[in-house]
């Protein structure tokens, strides 16, 4: 009956590694979309992200049976409470991929971004792939040292994040107001992408340690 119970939770785990598999695809395909206007994969991240919704459907149908089923204590309960939770976090970083897809989309053929920002996107789409890989591995290995690493990824999204702001509000900013819209919003949804991430990893780090790490001050 445990054994057959820990094969559900590990199945569980199995879900969510694929959530955030998919989900970190999804960025790096928006990315380029992004950078290169490219419709087709901009299209594909669109068309694709209702499979990212359907696994988190899966995902918390799973956990709430082996709650109703199972009656789980301690380090189970944990392990399914934060599998609810990582489920919905996973999905809204398919969603902020989705919004990057779309903004794509809308305005090819022209490209979004202006030539100054293009690389600081290159560099946020890299940062949101390794954290969701790194997100990936600390749920399927548990690896409490990897999660921690990844408030580091973090960081530095933050900081690229910050420095789009310095560049927008310069004065010598020569785009225009509705590509500073497009790039506010673009970097607001990496910068999200990013927190999903390491909310993820966090949940991890609770479900094996049974405490919180604390959520640094912004």
């Amino acid at each position: 009956m445990r054994a057959a119970y820990h094969e559900k939770l590990d199945a569980l785990s199995g879900e969510l590694a694929e959530m955030s598999l998919m989900a970190g695809e999804a960025m790096k395909k928006a990315t380029s979309a992004l950078l290169e206007g490219d419709l087709d994969l901009a299209e594909e991240v669109i068309s694709e992200d209702n499979k990212i919704d359907a696994l988190r459907s899966q995902a918390e149908e799973q956990a709430f049976g082996l709650l109703a089923l199972q009656a789980p204590v301690a380090g189970d309960l944990r392990s399914v409470i934060a599998a609810i939770h990582s489920a919905g976090d996973l999905e809204r970083m398919g969603d902020l991929a989705l919004h990057v897809a779309k903004a794509a989309r809308r305005r090819h053929p022209a490209k979004v971004l202006p030539d100054d920002v293009t690389p600081y996107f290159a560099e946020m789409g890299r940062v949101a792939l390794d954290l969701a890989q790194d997100a990936r591995q600390v749920i399927l290995t548990r690896d409490v040292e990897l999660a921690f690493t990844m408030e580091s990824d973090d960081d530095a999204m933050d900081d690229l994040h910050r420095h789009l702001f310095t560049l927008l509000l310069s004065k010598d900013w020569p785009s225009g107001v509705a590509p500073a819209i497009d790039v506010t919003l673009l970097g607001r949804f990496y910068e999200r992408f990013a927190d999903h991430a390491v909310a993820v990893a966090r949940r991890v780090v609770f479900m094996v340690t049974g405490k919180m790490p604390n959520t640094p001050e912004a």
